[in-house]
């Protein structure tokens, strides 16, 4: 059985419920027929990104897609430092 998949307007709306409205996440979480941990896991993920909470399946956050900016960066960078160690010992042995 696949996991419920819920779009970002709904889950803003149940956080929205619990945090603004002051309701119980366990009342919440029973009427919108989710598990109390999903919720929590969503008011979590609110209060830590804000707008950038819930990206959408495939889409990263901007400090992930930073990071693995990065990270491809870094390996291109050590390609080429590989690639230019490699030339200055070819060209040191061929220049006698």
């Amino acid at each position: 059985m696949a996991p419920k998949s819920f779009d970002k307007d709904f889950k803003l709306e149940a956080v929205n419920l619990v945090v603004n409205q002051k309701r119980p996440v366990t009342a919440v979480a029973k009427e919108l027929g989710i598990h109390e941990n999903t919720l929590y896991k969503w008011i979590n993920q609110v209060s830590d990104r804000k707008e950038d909470a819930f990206p959408g399946s495939g889409n990263l956050s901007p400090e992930e897609a930073e990071m693995r900016r990065l990270k491809r960066k870094i390996a291109d960078l050590e390609e080429e430092n590989e690639i230019l160690k490699k030339a200055t010992a070819y060209f040191a042995k061929h220049q006698k």
